[in-house]
């Protein structure tokens, strides 16, 4: 962190850069959330240097990497990805997320389950934008409604069709709303990184090394192949699983970021609706040190595979990350990407004129980062443990970081849109320009969808998917 001050890290970060209105200023309220990173950041460096190889990540790149690969830009209430949008409520503030077509061609049906009349909730998208005239209206529809019913009322609805939605929390801990980055309770330190549920589900094994474990990856898109990423780092042998008709959608965007989670680890195609696929997928389950499962606990339940069902090696770690968490049936089934979890956990940017996104689809990879940790723990420990985590609680726990001990932190504006801004720490007597996302380059390119299947079975000596 530059200079140990977490505004001027969160400014040379990229992050700030895609945080705050189009505009406006970027916005400088999730510093302390940035210093907690940082503080996660550094922990997981001291936990792998005890367990194989040390991984010191680069903060900057895990929450505006993606951003710089993809040329995305701060745009307030719409997510710098484009997808999800804050949308005013009667009470607060809702993000919604159109990430898919089925997601827009639900939207009449949620406007339904609110109650709202058709003549009302088919306006104009006031301004939001979208990718094409039915996201237009599917956006003004959803804004239009909006104002008439309460931010959990929407998400609800939303929800029960299976659209990713997120009321943002009335009350914040340690820090009100449009509060700059030194509100709340004063401390130095950055906090605790969000640990999720931990369970015990097998014995603890001797082996407490990562350096060499096998780490069997059934995650898709970001958090899961983030945690991953940095488990291989840690000198992991990972095998990212995949089906032939449902590869993770990851690989529809941008190569370059793709290739930056996956490069370095050995890919499989198994077809689990298949007896050998299935069996297969039970064999590696089997043998693995390590899993990675991002999918609602219903996936693996249908298959009789779920954590619960099957039996687990001394030292086994379980990593399931949902949007809300497994306590709950119902909201374990409930679906979430980065930036409405983000919402639903109060970590958002605030300006003079109320919320916006933080960062880039920012749970994503705070949860990713606290996934690796957390299993590098519990290799540390012995393992034979379930984590439970939660892309809600994670955001949850940066959105409580320790506010910032010492300040003012002016904002001033320098020119035109990217690069706009410098941030003076009047504490240190130093200044940092609000830097545009960067990324340091994916080095290695993930292997062909399936590369490595017919070795993988050989190992494991089943023959075939």
């Amino acid at each position: 962190m530059l200079e140990g001050c977490p505004v001027l890290g969160w400014a040379a970060s990229g992050g700030m850069a895609l945080t705050g209105q189009a505009d406006g200023a970027p916005a400088a309220s999730p510093a302390p959330a940035f210093g907690l990173l940082s503080s996660v950041v550094s922990e997981l460096a001291a936990v792998t240097r005890s367990t194989g190889v040390e991984v010191r990540a680069d903060a900057g790149e895990l929450v505006a990497g993606r951003a710089a690969v993809a040329g995305f830009q701060r745009r307030g209430r719409v997510s710098a990805g484009g997808s999800a949008r804050l949308l005013r409520t009667a009470d607060g503030w809702c993000a919604v997320n159109l990430s898919r077509a089925d997601d827009a061609r639900a939207v009449p049906a949620i406007v339904g389950l609110l109650g709202v009349p058709a003549g009302v909730a088919g306006g104009g998208s006031g301004g939001l934008g979208g990718r094409g005239a039915g996201d237009d209206e599917a956006w003004g529809a959803l804004e239009a409604a909006a104002r008439g019913v309460t931010a959990e009322a929407l998400a609800g609805a939303a929800q029960v069709l299976g659209v990713p939605a997120g009321a943002l929390p009335a009350t914040l801990p340690g820090r009100r709303p449009g509060a700059g980055p030194g509100a709340g309770p004063a401390s130095g330190k950055g906090g605790a990184a969000p640990e999720g549920r931990v369970g015990r589900m097998a014995g603890r094994s001797g082996r407490t090394r990562l350096a060499g474990a096998v780490v069997v990856d059934l995650s898709s898109m970001w958090a899961g192949p983030l945690c991953a990423r940095l488990l291989g780092l840690a000198g992991a042998d990972v095998i990212k699983v995949e089906t032939p008709g449902r590869p993770d959608g990851g690989r529809a965007g941008e190569r370059r970021f793709f290739d930056w989670l996956h490069g370095g680890h050995r890919s499989v195609v198994l077809d689990f609706r298949s007896p050998s696929g299935h069996d297969a997928l039970a064999a590696l389950l089997g043998v693995a040190d390590v899993v990675i499962e991002a999918s609602r606990p219903r996936a693996l339940a249908q298959l009789g595979l779920a954590p619960e069902m099957i039996p687990h090696r001394e030292g086994q770690v379980w990593l399931s990350i949902t949007g809300y968490g497994r306590g709950d049936a119902a909201a374990a089934e409930l679906v979430a990407f980065g930036d409405d979890a983000a919402v639903a956990g109060g970590l958002v940017g605030w300006t003079d004129d109320g919320p916006v996104f933080c960062a880039d689809a920012i749970a994503d990879p705070l949860t990713g980062l606290c996934g690796a940790l957390a299993v590098a723990r519990s290799v540390a420990g012995g393992g034979g443990e379930l984590i439970d985590l939660s892309m809600r609680e994670v955001a949850a726990g940066f959105a409580a970081a320790a506010a910032i001990d010492h300040g003012p932190h002016a904002v001033r504006a320098v020119g035109g849109r990217g690069g706009d801004a410098v941030v003076t720490c009047a504490a240190l007597g130093l200044e940092q320009a609000v830097l545009a996302p960067a990324f340091g380059g994916a080095g290695r390119a993930a292997v062909a969808m399936g590369a490595d299947t017919a070795d993988v079975l050989a190992w494991l000596g089943t023959g075939s998917a």
